[in-house]
């Protein structure tokens, strides 16, 4: 069996253990659930392609998965945590990741948040020109073991998704390498400041082509040394070449992989791998989308215009980006019965929303899927990255409860068919643990506002 129909096989089989264990019910009709086994792969692979390079700090981008539990997970598995705020920071340190392995990349970072992170030996890439001169002010005052460096934009252009491209002419991100100037200003930055000693660079994003982001890497390998030549020795010791490897969101296939790219960045940046530059990595969505399912309940089904539609629980608070950008973002979906079995039937044309009171809440538009009726499921695939910790609170929807999974080797039944005696039920192979509870209405409305605040604005006259 190949890793593919593995994976394959243990999302089937979570699916229908998840309805018979009561986690996705008529009360619960949406949930998150996420495959251990193939987390744990994915970072393997990752491991393994960059094997043999000078040290590697593989740093997960928590924006992806902002879940203690998940973090957590990939921390024992070896990896380290990209981060872009105060509340990602507090995540990686709940979840027990050290600061040795934390970088803050954050492109609007406030004073607080900065010391914070010198204080703890936490590393940080500058974003501009006027946090340069904050870290300036902060490093004179008071000595510190974190590693300092410069966030590079290299302009190189875009792919396919304009939201998703860091590395255009006119991106928020980074100091603009090609702009008049910027050049000789950060050789120069650099020969004043001992103490910058990374430089940093994220040019991929889902839409951007391999050849784009090793481009990118290529530029800013290039700078550092070019900055290193200028001081006389090895100033810039470590190359943060971020993340941004795209998904494959058409197949259960994972391409590109991990080796596809660091076979390209061999090719392309020979000096990259030869033991002078420490490396960090930054993936994110490549290390989990596969990985997890959005599993929500059909609550009615209808037609209008001649068009099947099937009205669930999983629509923009969880899908927002498909929602939203259809085009960039779409995403597979599965039918299963009531039962959580895969769901037979000749395909027909249909559309898949969400319970948003809005028209534009579809998931899938004309999606041939055999006939969905009330009482059976859909599974939303390759959403283990931003789906579950991204929530859209329209409608003060709650957040539905993730879970992660692990199954037992053994013959699957999820097809229909009676285990034998010698090997388990589905559900009994299947074992879930909790990521993150379903949120109660207490807790949503605490959270906007209840309790003690509720009669606030009456008050005011």
């Amino acid at each position: 069996m190949s890793a593919e129909e593995s994976a394959s096989t243990r999302r089937r089989d979570a699916v229908r253990a998840a309805v018979r264990a009561g986690i996705i019910d008529a009360d619960r009709p949406v949930v998150g659930l996420l495959d251990v086994r193939g987390v744990r792969d994915a970072v393997a692979a990752l491991h393994a392609a960059f094997d043999g390079a000078a040290p590697v700090l593989h740093a997960f981008a928590v924006k992806a998965a902002s879940l203690v539990p998940v973090l957590r997970l990939l921390a024992d598995e070896g990896m380290g945590c990209e981060v872009a705020s105060a509340g990602e920071l507090a995540l990686a340190r709940a979840a027990g990741v050290p600061p040795s392995r934390t970088v803050l990349d954050s492109p609007a970072k406030t004073h607080a948040e900065l010391r914070e992170a010198l204080a703890r030996g936490i590393a940080v890439n500058a974003d501009n020109r006027e946090e340069l001169a904050r870290l300036d002010a902060l490093v004179r005052s008071a000595p510190t073991g974190s590693v300092l460096g410069v966030r590079v934009n290299p302009q190189i252009g875009g792919g396919s998704i304009g939201a998703m491209s860091t590395a255009t002419d006119t991106s928020k991100f980074g100091v603009a390498l090609r702009d008049e100037g910027a050049r000789a200003w950060l050789v120069r930055a650099y020969a004043e400041r001992p103490w910058l000693t990374r430089m940093h660079a994220h040019v991929g994003s889902q839409g951007c082509p391999l050849p784009l982001m090793a481009e990118g890497v290529r530029a800013t390998y290039e700078l550092a040394e070019e900055v290193n030549r200028a001081v006389g020795r090895r100033q810039v010791r470590t190359l943060d070449i971020g993340g941004g490897l795209p998904v494959n969101f058409a197949s259960d296939v994972v391409t590109p992989t991990y080796r596809d790219y660091a076979r390209l960045l061999a090719a392309t940046v020979p000096g990259l791998f030869d033991g002078r530059y420490g490396l960090v990595t930054e993936f994110g969505r490549s290390l989990l989308a596969k990985s997890g399912t959005v599993l929500a309940r059909v609550e009615y089904t209808k037609s209008a215009g001649g068009r099947r539609i099937a009205v669930t629980h999983a629509g923009a608070q969880v899908a927002t980006r498909t929602v939203f950008a259809p085009a960039s973002w779409p995403l597979r979906v599965l039918a299963f019965d009531a039962r959580g079995r895969p769901k037979t039937g000749d395909p027909v044309p249909q559309d898949v929303a969400g319970p948003c009171c809005f028209a534009g809440d579809l998931v899938a538009v004309e999606r041939p899927l055999p006939p969905l009726e009330t009482g059976d499921h859909v599974a939303l695939l390759d959403t283990g990255a931003y789906y579950f910790s991204n929530h859209f609170q329209y409608n003060s929807l709650p957040r539905p409860g993730v879970y992660g999974y692990a199954c037992a080797e053994g013959r699957s039944d999820a097809e229909g068919g009676s285990p034998s005696t010698e090997e388990p039920a589905t559900e009994d192979r299947v074992r879930f643990v909790p990521v993150r509870r379903p949120q109660s209405l207490d807790e949503l409305v605490e959270e906007s506002g209840g309790g003690p605040h509720t009669g606030g604005l009456s008050a005011l006259r």
